[in-house]
């Protein structure tokens, strides 16, 4: 049986204190499995993205246990709590988050500076990483100057730079049309099938449903049995 890279059991989170506390997450658990592209969907407010918050420890949970690699990740202060997200965790926002002063190259220095990558050892690895991700012929260029299919690339570039076990992506297909939707997801699909990574998506996007090893609905801060409507395809329809 193939064992999780993450487990998370009993995850509960409150926002607030007292009778004004809202509880968001309820007794969740999930695990994340190496090579899986794993989608979690549901309406807005039902809690998905404060999940994949607490699964990559940008927010600790009010109660649970996360296990990465077996290890418990609850008694970690902040400064260990860092090191675990630049090691296990690459982040892909649906707003790519690129600095617009700097070219496509020295965006995703920026991740390697903050591992301690020497300046010249770091540009040589953006330039792998950018080629990687189709994209070796516009390694100087701004993002003002890119399409917004070759931001999220770069983006994209940027969160492989510590060649992280779990790839996190909230609404990574939202902003884009149908085509580069598509490429978007084969691309973090051949990243699923031949590294070994997990690939954990945040989505109202029906289009992407077909790249998906699995798919979990969360309502009302739970996972429920209800999987979504199989019959989308990707280019049929819009993105929510």
């Amino acid at each position: 049986m193939t064992q999780p890279i993450l487990s998370a059991r009993g995850i509960v989170h409150n926002f607030g204190e007292g009778p004004s506390a809202v509880q968001v997450l309820k007794n969740i658990d999930i695990d994340i499995l190496p090579a899986e592209v794993l989608l979690l969907v549901g309406p807005s407010g039902s809690g998905k993205t404060t999940l994949v918050h607490i699964l990559g420890h940008l927010l600790r949970p009010t109660a649970g246990k996360i296990t990465i690699c077996g290890k418990s990740t609850e008694t970690l202060d902040e400064d260990r709590l860092a090191e675990l997200r630049l090691q296990h965790f690459g982040f892909i926002f649906q707003a790519h988050n690129l600095f617009p002063m700097l070219t496509a190259t020295e965006n995703v220095m920026v991740a390697l500076d903050l591992m301690g990558v020497e300046k010249d050892v770091a540009r040589v690895r953006a330039h792998e990483l950018l080629g990687s991700v189709g994209l070796g012929h516009r390694v100087d260029a701004f993002p003002s100057e890119l399409s917004i299919g070759q931001k999220q690339r770069v983006a994209i570039a940027r969160a492989l730079a510590a060649d992280p076990e779990i790839l996190i992506a909230d609404e990574p297909t939202a902003a884009l049309d149908s085509e580069n939707g598509l490429k978007a997801m084969e691309l973090l699909q051949a990243l699923a099938r031949h590294s070994r990574r997990a690939v954990v998506i945040v989505t109202h996007d029906f289009r992407i449903f077909q790249f998906a090893n699995r798919v979990l609905h969360l309502e009302d801060g739970r996972i429920v049995d209800k999987p979504p409507e199989s019959s989308h395809t990707f280019g049929a329809g819009s993105a929510s």
